[in-house]
């Protein structure tokens, strides 16, 4: 049964409607699989087993009577410990919300309820999504299942670990300024940061609210549309949420016509030689599918990384206010007012990557600082979206790295946190348009790493990227 836990979602699928195995058969197998794999990779900080069998009997005793709910339908997944979960612990990777409980599930959960999915557990993250290599958890290390000695990735680096090692079907994760694609990068599988408001935020912990979203993570780039399908659209519980495009592109065996455009300033930075070769030789790839691929300039990217680190931290030292010892989150044993309650509830409940961002985005937010700082950031994102939405007149898509490097050692980002944040480069500009971007592996790297490229598009435009996704998955396989 193990050969069961590398086949995609969408052949999980075909095979269960024409039952050469069970939901029940399939979800053992992948239980079996974390129990043989978790000591060494570490993707899940709860694993669910008595109710992935529960809701997998369920399924198969559907199928039996011929009411299956859809393609989603008896798959297991795994899901980021950022997203909440009715009855089921959601820790965000922190001391401060080791305990909680939440008393209700996130949308993305009530929709793959309503299409039959099998919850195998919740899967590890750094600190309230604060971080890109998930060992700023405070609740465990997550390893690259390719290579032990390697981060997977961060801050989703939890649910790209579990799909690379064959831990699940597919996961959901979030991406604040890179964390589907980043770690989807380094794990060598296929992540979907979807346009901001595609896919409803209601249900997952808040970190810098106009940045992220909930997004994909599989095997295939057909797996990873089949689940964007099942989970986007307009909420009436989250007000930034809408319904968008509706409807998908055919398959392209050929892609003429198609305007694909290099950003020049997504290729600096410290790009590693063997990354740029790799996203390269996609581009000349392309080439051959029938695309005109040429360079062009969106100069305000330079500038997006900064911009991005002012407004995130400002953003999260507003939302996490809450996480005070008395409202949510960990409280002090011992204290003597409620100040000193505040003032230990916060220093024992955060680890030092959250404390630095909090303080970052209170300096940014304080008198004398908000106009030098925060509103010039937010200008620099307004310059950020006029440039994508000029270099879309000229082109249908992006091509860019991921990453500047395959993944780190582990480590390695712990001394440096600058480094680690310079890192990011290549995946906030999205994040401060609210577009859309997917990332896929175009080849190998140092040590035989694997190297992701990104299709950025703009908003709406995900089928899209989907569409020209596949056309270069095809000719890989």
């Amino acid at each position: 049964m193990t050969e069961l836990t590398k086949r995609s979602l969408l052949s999980h699928a075909e095979a269960l409607a024409k039952k050469e195995y069970s939901s029940r058969e399939l979800t053992e197998a992948y239980l079996a699989r974390i129990a043989e794999g978790e000591a060494r990779v570490g993707a899940y900080l709860t694993v669910t087993a008595e109710r992935a069998l529960r809701e997998a009997e369920e399924s198969d005793k559907r199928r039996a009577r011929g009411e299956t709910l859809g393609v989603l339908d008896g798959i297991p997944c795994a899901v980021k410990d950022t997203i909440c979960t009715a009855g089921v612990r959601t820790t965000c990777g922190s001391r401060m919300l080791e305990h909680y409980i939440p008393p209700y599930d996130a949308t993305v959960i009530r929709r793959l309820s309503e299409r039959g999915f099998v919850l195998l557990g919740k899967t590890n993250s750094d600190e309230f999504g604060m971080g890109s290599t998930t060992e700023y958890s405070a609740l465990g290390m997550t390893r690259n299942p390719l290579d032990h000695t390697r981060v997977a990735g961060g801050s989703s680096g939890g649910s790209a670990a579990a799909v690379a090692a064959g831990e699940c079907t597919y996961a959901l994760g979030s991406d604040t300024g890179g964390s589907v694609r980043q770690p989807a990068a380094f794990c060598g599988i296929v992540g979907m940061k979807p346009t901001y408001g595609r896919v409803s935020r209601y249900g997952l912990v808040a970190f810098a609210s106009s940045l992220e979203q909930i997004g994909p993570m599989s095997r295939t780039v057909g797996d990873n549309e089949a689940i964007w399908n099942g989970i986007r659209g307009a909420d009436p519980l989250d007000a930034t949420s809408r319904e968008g495009a509706a409807g998908a592109l055919s398959d392209r065996s050929d892609l003429r016509g198609l305007r694909i455009g290099l950003g020049e300033e997504f290729f600096g930075n410290g790009l590693s030689p063997d990354v740029k070769l790799a996203v390269l030789a996609a581009a000349e790839r392309y080439r051959e599918l029938g695309a005109t691929v040429t360079s062009v300039s969106l100069p305000t990217v330079k500038q997006a990384l900064a911009a991005y680190y002012v407004i995130s931290a400002a953003e999260a030292s507003s939302n996490l206010a809450r996480f005070d010892g008395v409202r949510f989150g960990k409280r002090a044993k011992e204290y003597g007012s409620m100040e000193e309650l505040y003032c230990r509830s916060r220093s024992e409940g955060f680890g030092a990557e959250v404390k630095r961002r909090i303080l970052l985005g209170t300096f940014v937010l304080s008198e004398g600082y908000y106009d030098k700082y925060y509103k010039r950031a937010l200008r620099t994102r307004e310059r950020v979206r006029a440039e994508f939405e000029r270099v879309f007149e000229a082109c249908d898509l992006l091509l860019t790295p991921v990453a500047p490097t395959v993944a780190y050692r582990l480590g390695e980002k712990m001394k440096n946190p600058e480094g680690m944040y310079l890192g990011d480069w290549d995946t906030v500009p999205v994040n401060l348009a609210g577009l859309p971007a997917l990332s896929l592996p175009c080849g190998k790297g140092e040590g035989g790493l694997p190297v992701g490229m990104q299709l950025i598009g703009p908003a709406d435009s995900e089928p899209l990227l989907y569409a020209v996704g596949r056309a270069f998955e095809e000719v890989e396989a």
